[in-house]
């Protein structure tokens, strides 16, 4: 079973990512770290349980990964033309305890596994081979944290709950589909609609928001 980690807004800059965050939320989503093995970095926020919102952009002063990046933020023209077009809850990642079992035989929507960081790993991140989100993000990145919860102690809990999530896709009976397939638990509800777009309703201290 697949079970929702966290939803992904995908900026071309941080500061982009936190003030449209702030712009939805009425929220400040503080710093959360820099992923040197990656050349990315991002701003964390709780969303009750084990779910959380992670805003990501690729770091101007990281360094140059030996794989693709995760989450397409290699390809930086289609990252700006994504967020200019209002796609900017862009996907959302899911984890699982077998992720060698998950992707087997989808590796064309997935791509293979990578164990993270390179030196020490903790978890393993599936990555297609040009780096692109899965299915163009209609299908969740895939972690597998190795029996470890991610910890919310050092995540800011701004008092954002996590409420209801939707895909809207042009292709919504196949997309549906998979997600049977992978028996994913809490995936969001999924309508036609003529391109891809994520809707997130987080109850936050000022009353409901929704953020896209």
């Amino acid at each position: 079973m697949l079970t929702l980690d966290h939803l992904t807004v995908i900026a071309p800059t941080l500061a982009e990512g936190v003030a449209h965050v702030r712009a939805c939320l009425d929220l400040d989503v503080p710093f959360g770290q820099r992923h040197l093995y990656m050349g990315t970095h991002n701003h964390l926020l709780q969303l009750g349980d084990t779910t959380y919102l992670e805003i990501v952009a690729l770091d101007p002063q990281g360094d140059t990964p030996p794989c693709p990046r995760w989450f397409g933020l290699d390809d930086q023209r289609q990252v700006r033309a994504d967020w200019d077009a209002g796609r900017r809850l862009r996907g959302w990642v899911a984890r699982t305890d077998a992720l060698d079992v998950v992707i087997a035989g989808r590796e064309h929507v997935f791509g293979r596994t990578v164990a993270l960081p390179w030196a020490e790993p903790l978890f393993d991140f599936a990555i297609p081979e040009d780096g692109s989100l899965p299915l163009g993000g209609a299908a969740p990145s895939l972690i597998d944290r190795r029996g470890k919860p991610r910890s919310m102690a050092t995540m800011a809990d701004l008092g954002a709950r996590l409420r209801s999530f939707s895909l809207s896709h042009p292709d919504a009976d196949a997309i549906a589909e998979l997600y049977r397939t992978l028996d994913i638990d809490r995936p969001p509800t999924i309508a036609r609609g003529s391109a891809l777009c994520y809707r997130a309703q987080i109850e936050t201290p000022a009353g409901m928001r929704e953020l896209s």
